[in-house]
């Protein structure tokens, strides 16, 4: 037992350092690109959905931002498999920083004082069910988070949360070049609003990409994805034999958020 231990130990120890090293040679390979983490909170109806609105608002958000993670999206799933769930997007700039960053938090005295009616909640009447958690890398093509220009004005505006998983990898690595041969400039000329894109580095239902699209509301979203569908470019594109030999995407994750008050997105 105390091998197996040891092993599991050394294991773990290994994987972290594969994983701070490629973060490291990806950094350096591309100056500014971004990771990110995709946290899922999964709530009950009752009194979870406020104490955890409040411990983003009052605790997690503004601990993340001393620690230099941000703009942080905070959203609640409005259309989706269950209800209610609550997403954190934190991007920074490595995959190490993200990785550590509870471990910070349970340091710094001030986040633990703001934190403590989410943190101390009793087994009998906790403030989650679950969290879940995914590791992104920022695509070369598109390294850096871009809000929309809603988000500083608070106005109206709702977010599109889509994951394509693929086949095989070589699938996968095909889908994420089509989005770099054409398709980021396809969904800019059929007005949808790219915030990010990430390859997934760690998480489920691997291999996967996911990205985010911001709009004003739903009813324009059924005309800018026909605009994209019939525009000539994609058609190009989706035609090219080295992308439609097969089905890329086997499966298509395709979510609705709104923003939480506390939400820097």
């Amino acid at each position: 037992m105390m091998q197996r231990r040891q092993f599991l130990a050394a294991s773990l120890a290994a994987s972290a350092l594969t994983l701070a090293r490629k973060s490291e040679a990806q950094s350096e390979a591309k100056p500014g690109r971004e990771f990110y983490q995709i946290r899922q909170y999964k709530l009950e109806n009752g009194t979870q959905p406020k104490l955890t609105s409040s411990y983003f608002a009052d605790a997690l958000m503004p601990a993340l931002t001393r620690l230099g993670f941000g703009p942080i999206g905070a959203f609640q799933l409005d259309i989706g498999p269950e209800t209610p769930v609550y997403y954190l997007l934190i991007p920074g700039s490595s995959a190490e920083n993200l990785v550590t960053a509870d471990l910070h938090l349970a340091e710094d005295q001030e986040f633990l004082k703001a934190a403590d009616p989410f943190w101390s909640a009793p087994a009998t009447a906790p403030s989650f069910q679950r969290v879940e958690s995914s590791l992104l890398a920022a695509f070369e093509g598109w390294p850096k988070l871009t809000p929309p220009a809603s988000s500083a004005t608070k106005a109206k505006r709702i977010f599109q949360l889509r994951t394509y998983e693929s086949p095989s990898y070589r699938d996968h690595v095909r889908k994420v070049e089509m989005f770099h041969k054409g398709e980021f400039d396809i969904f800019k000329a059929a007005g949808l609003t790219s915030v990010f894109y990430g390859d997934t580095l760690i998480g489920p239902r691997m291999p996967s990409l996911t990205y985010m699209l911001a709009l004003n509301n739903l009813e324009e979203m059924n005309g800018k994805w026909a605009a994209f569908s019939s525009n000539p470019d994609w058609k190009k594109l989706s035609a090219d034999p080295r992308y439609a030999f097969e089905p890329t995407v086997s499966n298509i994750t395709n979510l609705f958020l709104s923003p939480l008050g506390c939400s820097q997105i």
